[in-house]
């Protein structure tokens, strides 16, 4: 077969199992953005999530020598949230970044890749192969841009014209020599939206992050959060959306395509004060299918008691009391005492008093301080 008809069948056969978009690419090294990975490093930038090697990162033949082309492909999801329960007084609720709602996106999208792996193989026996979601080496969004998928916006997201910023990528490096599509020209223009509103400044310049002030990673550590950012989290759970619910390119742009990213509200938007007390199988079980679950339930937990004092929720204080005198682990422990101290009332001198006699961890004591002078502000 043609390698030109084997190209238009694919397409043809990736919308027919819910590809939203694809697009191909050569295999030749990424240059450019070598140079800005180290910039990066340098910097100190980085997350620590992501893969080290920055040549493995920006050579795809150092992933399968025999690579000729990158199939690059995009699945939208949701931006909007149907019958979304509304958190009040006494019943505070968190909130999941939209990338989490919805199934896990990395099953989904190896899903498609697996399903187009096999229809090549069938085709071309001879086909190799290294497909890749998020946690591959090489980077999604450089695959997806060079691909044609959508341009790099200032926020570091891939913008498409169809489905603005809510898409998760995949790609696939193969040694069948697909013709290149030509990449899609920015189209931000003067706009500065996303990084006038970015909460902690991570986003340092266009198109330039630093992971280690952006609120979605921050959401995912498990330390005590620095004191800079606790009043920046807000009652993000998981994630943050900001830099993409601002950007003028995905008005409009709900995306209600797939059955498997809509989000069950009482997942997406959960109550925040059962979050406390949830155990590891009860956390996996109720939140297990979703992205946002990968870190176990520590940070999401850390970042329910921050949300709680947030809101300076007084009825959740016993709990957070409990949580401080009980819980096994400091930054649970610690993190409860300052948001006790944050949030105030008659219970909370008596228990940061009592719980900075009887602790001992070095860590917790200065965050039971901490609360202990907060309490002082506001009284």
């Amino acid at each position: 077969m043609k390698i030109e008809s084997l190209q238009s069948e694919l397409i043809e056969y990736a919308k027919s199992i819910g590809v939203d978009k694809i697009g191909f690419t050569h295999a030749s090294p990424f240059n450019e953005l070598k140079n800005r990975l180290k910039r990066q490093q340098e910097l100190g930038y980085q997350s620590g999530f992501e893969e080290s090697d920055i040549e493995k990162r920006t050579e795809p033949i150092r992933l399968l020598n025999s690579a000729e082309s990158i199939i690059a492909i995009a699945l939208a999801y949701p931006s909007k949230m149907k019958d979304a329960p509304v958190g009040k007084k006494g019943s505070r609720r968190g909130i999941f970044a939209r990338a989490s709602w919805g199934i896990d996106y990395h099953v989904a999208v190896r899903e498609r890749l697996k399903l187009i792996e096999e229809w090549l193989k069938e085709r071309v026996p001879t086909v190799q192969v290294k497909s890749m979601v998020d946690t591959g080496e090489l980077v999604d969004r450089a695959v997806a841009e060079r691909a044609g998928i959508g341009w790099s916006g200032k926020n570091c997201s891939i913008i498409t014209p169809e489905f603005g910023s809510y898409v998760y990528l995949g790609e696939m490096i193969t040694n069948i020599p697909f013709a290149p599509d030509d990449p899609i020209e920015n189209e931000c223009g003067d706009c500065t939206l996303c990084l006038d509103v970015c909460p902690t400044g991570a986003l340092v310049e266009a198109g330039q992050l630093n992971a280690q002030r952006c609120v979605a990673f921050l959401t995912q550590t498990k330390d005590f959060l620095p004191d800079e950012f606790r009043t920046e989290i807000g009652n993000r759970i998981y994630g943050c959306d900001t830099c993409q619910t601002v950007c003028p390119k995905n008005k409009g742009k709900t995306n209600w395509i797939h059955e498997e990213f809509k989000p069950d509200p009482e997942l997406a938007k959960p109550l925040l004060q059962p979050l406390l007390k949830i155990s590891n199988k009860e956390f996996k079980a109720k939140f297990g299918s979703m992205s946002g679950s990968w870190r176990g339930k520590k940070p999401i937990q850390r970042n329910a008691i921050i949300a709680l004092a947030h809101f300076r929720e007084q009825s959740a204080v016993p709990d957070l009391i409990d949580v401080m005198k009980k819980d096994e682990r400091p930054v649970m422990r610690g993190t409860a005492a300052w948001a006790i101290g944050k949030i105030g009332g008659p219970l909370a001198e008596e228990a940061l008093s009592k719980a900075y006699e009887q602790e001992s961890d070095e860590d917790v004591l200065r965050e039971i301080e901490k609360g202990i002078k907060l309490l002082n502000v506001s009284l």
